[in-house]
């Protein structure tokens, strides 16, 4: 069933937001749940539009992700700078100790 519920949107005791959440959505099951008075009932048959035809429903269709290439992280810049952030400094190291043995043989 379709109810037009912009009459009741301002009207409502406990706000509009549980309406608005539910447009477009079949709440029927909802409904039957909280368990509404019969003023209410008398209510929706003064809102009610029609029904829904249900040929022009549309069948749910399963998402499917669009394929990606696989995510390789050893050829990132991240791990790139990662690497060159261990070996820089080892370099560094064994240069100033070539220049100690060096300097030692040297001397």
């Amino acid at each position: 069933k379709i109810y037009d519920l912009t009459k009741l949107l301002e009207n409502r005791p406990s706000g509009d937001n549980v309406l608005l959440s539910a447009i477009g959505k079949d709440t029927s099951a909802d409904f039957k749940d909280v368990g509404h008075s019969s003023n209410t009932r008398a209510v929706m048959d003064k809102i009610y539009v029609g029904d829904i035809d249900v040929a022009t429903i549309l069948s749910k269709v399963e998402y499917k992700p669009p394929k990606q290439p696989h995510y390789n992280h050893d050829k990132t810049p991240g791990f790139i700078i990662k690497v060159f952030q261990f070996l820089v400094p080892l370099l560094i190291l064994g240069f100033i100790v070539g220049l100690c043995f060096l300097h030692q043989v040297i001397i």
